[in-house]
């Protein structure tokens, strides 16, 4: 039996069984098997994966591993540039938009308090997740590691918190979107961008209260919903705050 080594780096040991994490440890190889292959059978999604050394040179995906091979598996370099070395990592989109798996409704409505594109749906298949975040161009966010192996997804996220607020600031991190942020300007629930709205015109479906003490309004051409700055607006302002501060 051929046999190859593994070493997986910094947050992907969090993917592996306790016995492999931060080691080099040996697996067997047939020596036909790729490399994606081989890291996705160990329990990795290649949607994690940033860079990877075999016998010191950088590979893509598509490299074979052979017999005595040392594999180094490196996650997303936060702060260091390393695209001169990388093979793996995909183009970046021109847009952040995100579709988020079944699991994460209130993660959704974060990130589009946040103002970001996100796509998310009740009840959606794995199939129409992968083919949603292929088609359309959208980081498919996830806690299923064997959705994230799926061939059409290219540009994705496990989440490692079960918490929403602590999933909000893991993206924001992971994706570096400080800068992109645009508050409550797309509907929580069904993703429309919002538009200013006379007070006028939508008097006769305003509670008297809130009729009385606001004069700036949004509302969603989609649904219909209509959104002010009550006491709801201020309490997830500084919930978001207190989540995304660096």
């Amino acid at each position: 039996m051929h046999t190859a080594f593994f070493r997986f780096y910094a947050e992907l040991n969090d993917l592996l069984p306790p016995r492999r994490r931060f080691l080099t440890f040996a697996h067997p190889c047939n020596g036909q098997s790729t490399v994606k292959d081989m890291i996705e059978s160990l329990g990795v999604p290649h949607t994690e994966v940033d860079l990877i050394l075999v016998n010191g040179a950088s590979v893509d995906f598509s490299c074979r591993v052979k017999n005595g091979d040392r594999v180094s598996v490196y996650p997303v370099f936060e702060s260091i540039d390393i695209s001169p070395v990388a093979r793996v990592r995909p183009e970046p989109l021109r847009q952040t938009r995100f579709v988020l798996d079944t699991h994460l409704g209130r993660l959704a409505a974060y990130l589009r308090a946040l103002g970001f594109d996100t796509q998310y749906q009740n009840h959606c298949p794995d199939r129409d997740l992968a083919r949603i975040s292929r088609d359309e161009h959208r980081i498919l966010l996830t806690r299923d590691a064997g959705l994230l192996k799926r061939s059409a997804v290219t540009h994705g996220h496990l989440m490692r918190e079960t918490r929403p607020r602590l999933q909000l600031a893991e993206v924001v991190e992971r994706f570096d979107l400080r800068r992109s942020i645009a508050l409550f300007t797309r509907c929580l629930c069904c993703n429309t961008p919002l538009h200013a709205a006379g007070k006028e015109s939508i008097a006769q479906r305003l509670p008297d209260r809130t009729r009385n003490l606001y004069t700036e309004f949004l509302t969603c051409q989609t649904c219909g919903r209509i959104y002010w700055k009550g006491s709801h607006y201020e309490r997830m302002r500084r919930m978001i705050a207190a989540a995304i501060v660096p």
